[in-house]
């Protein structure tokens, strides 16, 4: 197969083209999973404060009517327990919807990273097959320093997922039980 320089050119260009518009879309599925956690914890913000609000309006409605002070110091330990289980709820709450999202953005990032790593094999391939003799220490080096950056990504990778891992164990263990 021959390519003149007018075929050559037109791929490249509908290359840049395909690249371009990849990244306008990855950006916005970027875009669009952080606006839908913002949301997500907001309303989960709007919630709490509304179910605080209301709490500690009945808490000193409590405390007011009682008819003595054992039974106001009563009315306020009772609000304590209620309280404590709302915080560890909220927390587990916001470490839900910040997990899933991480979890989501490791899912585009790794589906990013697989099809560059597909275009530099095939690129490498092209430049291997059409590079002049004598270049192949060359190529050789770029594939070379290509599978160290694959590794590196393996590996935090890997790292990233293992403190995933930890943090969904702390906070499993820190509120079982409530």
């Amino acid at each position: 197969m021959t390519f003149n320089q007018d075929t050559t050119m037109t791929l490249n260009t509908e290359q840049f083209t395909a690249a371009n518009k990849a990244t306008v879309d990855s950006l916005l599925a970027v875009a669009n999973t952080a606006l839908a956690s913002a949301e997500r914890i907001a309303a989960l913000n709007l919630n709490t404060a509304r179910t605080a609000l209301e709490d500690t309006a009945s808490g000193v409605q409590s405390v007011l009517s009682a008819k003595d002070p054992q039974a106001a110091v009563a009315a306020q330990q009772a609000l304590a327990k209620p309280a404590v289980d709302k915080a560890v709820a909220y927390s587990r709450s916001i470490y839900e919807i910040t997990s899933e999202t991480q979890q989501e953005l490791a899912k585009m990032v790794e589906a990013q990273f697989s099809g560059f790593q597909k275009s530099m094999a095939g690129m490498m391939e092209l430049a291997a097959k059409s590079a002049p003799a004598g270049s192949e220490s060359a190529v050789a080096a770029i594939q070379n320093a290509i599978a160290s950056a694959n590794s590196a990504f393996g590996n935090m990778n890997g790292i990233a997922k293992q403190f995933a891992d930890a943090a969904q164990a702390n906070i499993a263990a820190m509120t079982k039980g409530r």
